[in-house]
């Protein structure tokens, strides 16, 4: 009895404990929406008139993002947003004071950019919605607003569809 215990007692001396498993939401996929994570300020492109705040938030150990849009003037809303690794896309729910509720999915557009596409006819044009992210660098990026009747052809924005958020300050992962 004795000698097998000290040979159990060896065995679990000389085997080092299993490696912990990656976290769940660690992948290149899950940092594609980084470059959008900390607090903006966002400006009508081309203006220096503030409209909006807008904090982006890494949640729930990297496996989210919340959106909190604040603007000015006028109601606010937010978003989560998620990528899907069975789906191979990313996935958003907005929520507003507005009553809206609309689902989005998230990738990369015709022309290379970060998009979200509302997967269908939304509100009372019934047009597929998409906002796409352009011009990416650490401290800025353009925001603009498209609408089309059959996902082939996106309305020219409009000066108020596009906005130049700049960034405030860093916001990093909250648990």
């Amino acid at each position: 009895m004795l000698a097998a215990a000290l040979f159990l007692a060896v065995q679990s001396a000389a085997s080092p404990p299993p490696a912990p498993p990656p976290p769940a939401c660690a992948t290149p996929q899950h940092r594609q929406f980084d470059f959008w994570v900390g607090s903006w300020d966002v400006y009508p492109t081309g203006t220096n008139q503030l409209v909006a705040h807008s904090l982006i938030e890494r949640r729930y150990n990297g496996c989210a993002i919340r959106e909190n849009w604040m603007p000015l003037r006028g109601q606010g809303g937010g978003s989560f947003s998620a990528w899907r690794a069975g789906a191979d896309n990313w996935r958003q729910t907005w929520v507003d004071s507005n009553g809206s509720y609309w689902h989005f999915v998230g990738g990369h557009d015709e022309a290379g950019d970060v998009c979200f596409t509302t997967p269908g006819a939304v509100d009372a044009d019934r047009h597929i919605k998409r906002m796409v992210f352009t011009g990416i660098a650490p401290d800025a990026f353009a925001w603009r607003w498209e609408s089309s009747p059959d996902a082939v052809t996106w309305t020219p924005p409009s000066r108020r569809s596009v906005a130049t958020a700049k960034y405030s300050m860093s916001v990093g992962i909250i648990p």
